[in-house]
């Protein structure tokens, strides 16, 4: 049986009175897909944010490998391999797309070592002036595995490293935010609608590289609202609504639970196309 790499218990989270996650359990085990759904307002986004870290619960715990990470800051959650992306994309619109990618590597730095550590911001100066042969062999590394990276996505970013992020359309900002994202070499990688704002065929491109991460044995963890690509993607799927779960298992017993569909459609299974 394979080992559980995120434990969420009883996870809960309030916003003046409104309940916006109450009470979420859900494990995720080493190499699983498992998506989370639910119609606008379910409470998605706020279990991503307390998962990772960019809220505190009201209640509840979250256990990564083990460890308790309940409230750790995001940069705590980077260096245990926690990566994620946003539902409305996040660069730096300014910095390269090379660059951009670079930033997820920031939490691995090994070249930095405890004697420069010491001077904190001026040991960080100090090393970007001096430059030891440490630190560039380091950088020629990284930078060929964001490369590597970036050549995931086909000719959609390789031929624009160089580019400023703003320069880039809807669809490859996104895709710079995922490659950022894998930058960091992640153990768990949550993906907040990343198909949201494309087409059927950016639609399609991304659900390839994320399927070729899942085959990597990469352990992901998707909130997604085109349900066709959940079906196919998923291990298992979290269904949510007004902050519960309501349905969790296989994709297709999912769809079809009578809590989902009335979910989606505001009235009892009768549409059942309607969520497939």
């Amino acid at each position: 049986m394979m080992a559980s790499l995120l434990e969420i218990t009883g996870l809960t989270r309030h916003f003046e009175g409104i309940t916006a996650v109450d009470g979420i359990d859900l494990a995720v085990q080493e190499g699983e897909l498992v998506s989370v759904i639910g119609p606008n307002g379910a409470g998605k986004s706020t279990l991503f944010n307390v998962i990772s870290g960019l809220d505190r619960p009201d209640a509840g715990g979250v256990r990564l490998d083990g460890v308790d990470i309940t409230g750790r800051s995001p940069e705590k959650l980077a260096r245990l391999g926690l990566a994620r992306t946003f539902q409305h994309g996040r660069v730096f619109a300014n910095l390269s797309v090379l660059d951009n990618v670079l930033v997820g590597t920031h939490a691995r730095l090994a070249a930095v070592r405890p004697g420069w550590r010491g001077f904190g911001p001026l040991g960080e100066l100090l090393l970007a002036v001096v430059r030891p042969g440490a630190v560039r062999r380091e950088e020629a590394a990284l930078r060929s595995e964001a490369e590597a990276i970036l050549a995931r996505f086909g000719d959609r970013l390789v031929p624009r490293l160089d580019h400023p992020a703003y320069s880039l359309s809807y669809a490859n900002r996104r895709r710079v935010e995922l490659a950022r994202a894998l930058a960091l070499r992640p153990r768990l990688l949550m993906l907040d609608e990343p198909t949201a704002g494309m087409n059927e065929t950016e639609t399609t491109e991304m659900e390839e590289v994320i399927a070729a991460l899942k085959a990597t044995g990469l352990t992901i963890l998707l909130i997604e609202h085109k349900l066709d690509m959940v079906m196919r993607l998923s291990d298992r799927v979290l269904a949510m609504d007004d902050g519960h779960s309501i349905a969790e298992g296989a994709p297709a017993t999912v769809r079809d639970h009578p809590a989902v569909v009335e979910a989606y459609l505001g009235h009892p299974a009768n549409q059942r196309t309607a969520v497939a």
